[in-house]
């Protein structure tokens, strides 16, 4: 396996070229991680130039709003990303707990989307990937495989979906409407926590050279891109509410693992607010927590193994959380029963219910290590956990339908919803969280050392290097760097208002 590192220069400029005349046949301007991160400073023709387009388009001009802050409509810009704060009538703590919604991003309503353009548009603009010559494979558990495809269909290449079989029917629907071809959809055994087997599916993609992986759980533009972009959204989103009561203290990021690309968004907040980073994972498969295994209905975490891009020895807390929980308050977050349990008898405001939709179970999942945080640390109103949810409940319509038939057979009444929610939200508490000490890093960390050295193949210098701090903040020099090569790479195409 080559470096997972991206370069900072073009490397092949006769690949470059043809990527170059391809995008301006095509008329496709590429934005820069730097507008990605604050669209304000899009130019006004590019701002313009969005209003005829759709959010769900095909259009590469859906490019321009591959980002935290579009509005319900998602085709307008907001001022602060947009999120909901969680009251302690939902939530059972004092502490605010701030969700971004991630299902305002466009084309697939969910913020992998971002890691996608993050991982293959760098190769592109440094000449390591051919879009007239070459497909893109997205390995996935289910939504950054949705979003490689998006990419690469609206940058006018092949993306190739390699997902479990198992995952939810509508992202299986969502990919037919997509890809150039039946298939481009590439099955594996499994569900949730086989990501082995997806590994596996590709190194035989991989053994065409016209095949170009892009996995997520190795490649740094995904960390990157969070790190830049949905760290300063989360921070935004911080200064919004400290705006109103300056007293207020960041406290912590809360993140699913997966593969560990949101998990990035915690650098930028531990150094400007000192945040905490906790990483999230399913109890059904301890992997970080107890160097366990299993298998779950948390979709959106891949798990069983350690992400290359996992920066470990930032991590402090590390929190399990059951798909019980997240199933069953998936459907009272749903069900007309449910809704009116927590306006009527919890008094959750309407506007916190309206934004209940956007809550897919890895979004639930974090909210609920969110809550088992503020209990453990004992936060009150003056402090503020972020999170974020990664996508909404539309995409879990099939999985609700089977929940309830396993669970919820005679039905689901006021008298359900508040069992549902006294066990899994109130009863939240501190069990399955482990702050994490030097040693606990250490074993997370060499745990990885089996999927990337004696699998994957990375060189042992690669994933040594990992454990120096100075390593992490180096690598965001290459943001900058990729964003002069995309000035360059749309200086040398022409293409698009600019």
């Amino acid at each position: 396996m080559s470096s997972p590192l991206v370069a900072e220069r073009v490397v092949d400029t006769a690949t470059r070229d043809r990527a170059v005349a391809h995008f301006r046949s095509a008329g496709i301007a590429l934005p820069t991680f730097a507008e990605l991160a604050d669209p304000r400073r899009m130019p006004l023709p590019v701002s313009e130039s969005l209003s005829p387009v759709g959010p769900d388009e095909a259009d590469p001009r859906n490019l321009f709003r591959i980002h935290w802050y579009n509005d319900p409509t998602r085709t307008r810009r907001t001022a602060v990303p947009a999120h909901v704060v969680l009251p302690p009538e939902l939530t059972g703590v004092d502490a605010r707990i701030a969700v971004a919604l991630g299902d305002r991003f466009p084309m697939i309503r969910a913020h992998k989307v971002l890691a996608a353009y993050a991982c293959l548009v760098p190769r592109i603009v440094t000449g390591r990937f051919d879009p007239t010559a070459q497909r893109a494979v997205w390995p996935s558990t289910g939504n950054y495989c949705r979003g490689g495809v998006a990419i690469s269909r609206i940058l006018g290449c092949r993306g190739v979906a390699v997902l479990p079989e198992g995952m939810s029917r509508e992202r299986f629907a969502w990919l037919r409407q997509w890809v150039t071809s039946p298939e481009d959809i590439v099955t594996t055994p499994g569900t949730e926590s086989n990501v082995r087997e997806i590994y596996e599916a590709c190194e035989e993609l991989a053994l065409d050279p016209g095949n170009v992986v892009l996995n997520q759980f190795a490649e740094y533009g995904n960390h990157l891109a969070h790190r830049l972009c949905t760290g300063r959204a989360l921070g935004e989103v911080f200064e919004h509410l400290r705006a109103g009561q300056p007293d207020l203290s960041l406290r912590a990021f809360v993140s699913a693992s997966g593969s560990a690309g949101t998990l990035g968004a915690g650098e930028h907040l531990k150094e400007k607010y000192d945040a905490a980073v906790v990483a999230v994972e399913a109890l059904e498969c301890p992997t970080m927590l107890r160097n366990g295994f299993g298998a779950h209905n948390i979709q959106g975490i891949g798990d069983k193994h350690i992400p290359l891009i996992h920066h470990v020895h930032h991590t402090d807390v590390v929190v399990a959380v059951t798909d019980r929980a997240t199933d069953q308050l998936s459907i009272l977050f749903d069900d007309p029963a449910g809704l009116a349990y927590l306006r009527d008898r919890r008094r959750v405001p309407e506007a916190v219910l309206a934004a209940l939709p956007s809550f897919g179970l890895s979004s639930i999942c974090n909210v609920i290590a969110a809550v088992k945080l503020a209990k453990h640390l004992d936060l009150g109103p003056d402090d503020v956990v972020v999170t974020v949810a990664t996508d909404g409940a539309e995409l879990y319509d099939s999985e609700r339908r089977r929940i309830r038939a396993r669970d919820f057979a005679r039905g689901f009444d006021e008298t359900t919803a508040a069992e549902v929610f006294g066990r899994w939200m109130l009863g939240a508490d501190t069990s399955d969280l482990l702050e994490t000490t030097s040693e606990d890093r250490d074993r997370i960390f060499n745990l990885g050392y089996y999927t990337w050295v004696e699998q994957r193949g990375t060189s042992i210098e690669d994933f040594m290097v990992r454990r120096d701090p100075a390593f992490w903040t180096g690598l965001v020099d290459r943001v900058e760097a990729w964003d002069q090569l995309i000035v360059d790479f749309n200086a040398r195409t022409g293409a698009g208002p600019r």
